[in-house]
């Protein structure tokens, strides 16, 4: 007969609770790096990171000299699109230094990038601590077993030993249940990013390297 949801609902909280403390904190740990991890997708679907065709469309417009339809395009609400549009209005404005005005705009290009990488840390620590944990549950679960079988003297019963070590273990399996994926998709965000610093300055790079004099409006 197969179980119900809520017996193996009940079943697993039993099973997490046989890990002690430590297991309860890993258990906070994860819901923490869920949430971060969620907040940060959502984060970088706004941010448009993962979209990056209509800034390289304005872009190319913007060097065949369609200065309108290129600055029209890069209205949207991507990350890579208002960056874009900064770089083309600084380039049209012709005004100062246009080293200086690129500069500015790459800076702006940076420290967006930043902001995005916000909270990135805290996956990493999680992803770091959370091993640690459960091999210190798992060395303290280790202790508890064997000051039973001490205290056991000659009558020690090797089930009881066998049964505090699977527990000992418990909390290390579940450090690395919560570490791996949090290493995971720590990389996963940290590569978007590298990815989107390395377009944003080829981005950049193609509309201050655009000869205005040559281009036909």
């Amino acid at each position: 007969m197969n179980e119900t949801p809520v017996v193996l609902l009940q079943d697993s909280v039993e099973f997490l609770s046989a890990g002690g403390p430590v297991v309860y904190v890993l258990c906070a740990l994860s819901v923490v790096s869920l949430t971060v991890a969620l907040v940060k997708f959502w984060q970088f679907l706004r941010a448009g990171v993962f979209r990056a065709s209509v800034a390289s469309r304005a872009a190319v417009l913007f060097r065949d000299g369609q200065y309108d339809r290129a600055l029209t395009l890069a209205e949207r609400g991507s990350i890579r699109c208002r960056i874009v549009r900064q770089a083309m209005e600084g380039k049209l404005s012709g005004r100062g230094d246009m080293a200086r005005s690129r500069d500015e705009v790459l800076r702006v290009a940076e420290s967006s990038v930043e902001d995005l990488g916000g909270y990135l840390r805290m996956l990493e620590i999680i992803g770091t601590l959370a091993p640690l944990l459960g091999l210190l549950g798992t060395v303290l679960g280790m202790i508890d077993a064997f000051q039973a079988m001490e205290a056991a003297g000659d009558q020690v019963d090797p089930s009881v030993l066998s049964g505090g070590i699977w527990l000992a273990l418990l909390t290390t399996a579940v450090g690395l249940a919560v570490a791996i994926p949090t290493v995971a998709v720590l990389n996963f965000f940290e590569r978007r990013l590298e990815i989107l610093s390395h377009e944003l300055d080829n981005l950049v790079a193609k509309v201050y390297l655009t000869d205005l004099d040559g281009a036909s409006a």
